[in-house]
């Protein structure tokens, strides 16, 4: 959404997005562009996916949540401790709240884009968001996440997800969302304790540890299982709704695709 925005960023292999310039004062968020045009490219690359799916297979739309969108530009790109982003978060809570104002249309304009290309459901993906604390989460990051999530409320199914974020599930599960994901560092059984202690049982997505799939089938069997035993014993518990098999996180760059088809197999099989 910054790209398609007019932002200057480039991906960069084996790093990950990096901006042209770091956004860190009032005037940078004063002057940094807002998404208000259709982006044909997406829209254009999603009728091609779907054309290709059946009627059995389901497109989830993608969009970064406000609060890793903000670490991106204000750290100039990916950062390993987030500290610059979490210093002006502190220091200037007016800048970081004007800031996150600021991405909000542009997410959901980005995310309409999705929805009008015809998206079957959206994920709202915060990669860095599980470098907060609770408190801090709910202050600075929740309020934005959840005007996001209500403007599809009743449009698609919306998932929420973070990495790293097992403390934070219960308050992630404020922000409105159907469908809750669980990276691969929770059991499931004790996320969805978590999420229905908070704010009532939902769906579950996850939680397959990526690094699985260069271990071997055995391996991706023994896991399969175990997640498959720990959702059965959330939802006898009243504490999930269902489940979306899913990595408790993305492909790692170097995995064999060939290794993604065997456990996707094994899925069917076993859970």
């Amino acid at each position: 959404p910054l790209r398609a925005a007019g932002i200057g960023v480039d991906i960069v292999a084996g790093r990950g997005p990096v901006m042209d310039k770091a956004v860190r004062t009032r005037s940078d968020i004063h002057n940094l562009p807002i998404l208000d045009h259709h982006v044909d490219e997406v829209a254009d690359g999603i009728k091609i996916i779907l054309d290709e799916l059946t009627d059995t297979q389901a497109l989830i739309g993608f969009v970064g949540a406000p609060f890793t969108l903000a670490s991106y530009l204000i750290e100039g790109g990916p950062s390993k401790n987030h500290e610059i982003t979490k210093a002006l978060m502190h220091s200037d809570p007016e800048t970081w709240h004007a800031l996150m104002k600021r991405l909000v249309p542009t997410i959901i304009n980005f995310l309409d884009v999705q929805i009008e290309a015809g998206i079957d459901a959206m994920q709202l993906f915060d990669s860095w968001a599980g470098y907060l604390n609770r408190d801090d989460y709910r202050e600075y990051v929740l309020p934005y996440s959840t005007e996001i999530l209500e403007h599809v409320a009743g449009v698609v199914p919306r998932i929420h997800f973070g990495v790293g974020t097992g403390e934070l599930l219960p308050a992630m599960a404020e922000a409105g969302s159907e469908v809750m994901g669980v990276d691969y560092r929770v059991r499931m059984d004790e996320a969805a304790e978590r999420i229905h202690a908070a704010h009532g049982a939902h769906a579950l997505q996850g939680n397959l540890d990526p690094a699985l799939l260069f271990a071997g089938d055995d391996a991706v069997r023994g896991a399969v299982r175990s997640i498959r035993d720990q959702v059965a014993t959330a939802q006898s518990a009243g504490h999930a709704t269902g489940h979306i098999w899913n990595l408790g996180h993305g492909v790692l760059p170097t995995t064999d695709a060939e290794a993604i088809t065997r456990a996707v197999a094994i899925i069917h099989e076993e859970g």
